[in-house]
């Protein structure tokens, strides 16, 4: 449940051998919000440096300044690095096997761990064009987006 104050702060339950929840803080609060609400991946620009993180933290981890600037980055982006997951774990947000993916998003200057689908395991490849695709239901998590998919040629 969410907490109302002048930024929203989100609450997140996660399941995994113990159930635990955790404050997002007002920087990843704003950045989950924002995929809820708006669909929109939101980076946040480091005033020294320039270096755009995603997803959103507090400190620039090149120069240590504090972050506040929200820039809208691209839902498309290149994938930089993947590893297929065969083994099921009771923690697995998928059905074995599923691609886990590092996405450097159009816009960003770091890479998004998250999913890859619509591609077969054995045909994703490094420097892949992929897209943000959302849930239809979202609630504040980093699994509003659904996956990314190749762009062209997807299922």
């Amino acid at each position: 449940m969410a907490r109302k104050s002048k930024e929203e702060i989100l609450i997140a339950e996660r399941h995994f051998d113990s159930i635990f929840n955790y404050d997002a803080g007002t920087i990843r609060s704003k950045f989950l919000t924002e995929l809820r609400d708006n669909q929109r991946i939101m980076g946040i620009r480091c005033p020294d440096c320039n270096r755009v993180y995603v997803p959103a933290r507090s400190t620039c981890h090149k120069c240590f300044a504090s972050l506040t600037d929200f820039v809208p980055v691209a839902n498309t982006g290149t994938l930089t690095t993947y590893s297929i997951v065969n083994s099921p774990q009771p923690y697995s947000p998928a059905e074995p096997p599923f691609i886990y993916g590092i996405i450097q998003l159009d816009g960003a200057d770091t890479g998004l761990v998250h999913l890859i689908s619509g591609v077969d395991p054995q045909k994703v490849t490094i420097g892949m064009r992929v897209r943000a695709v959302f849930n239809e239901k979202r609630i504040g998590s980093i699994f509003d987006i659904k996956h990314f998919k190749p762009i062209g040629g997807e299922r």
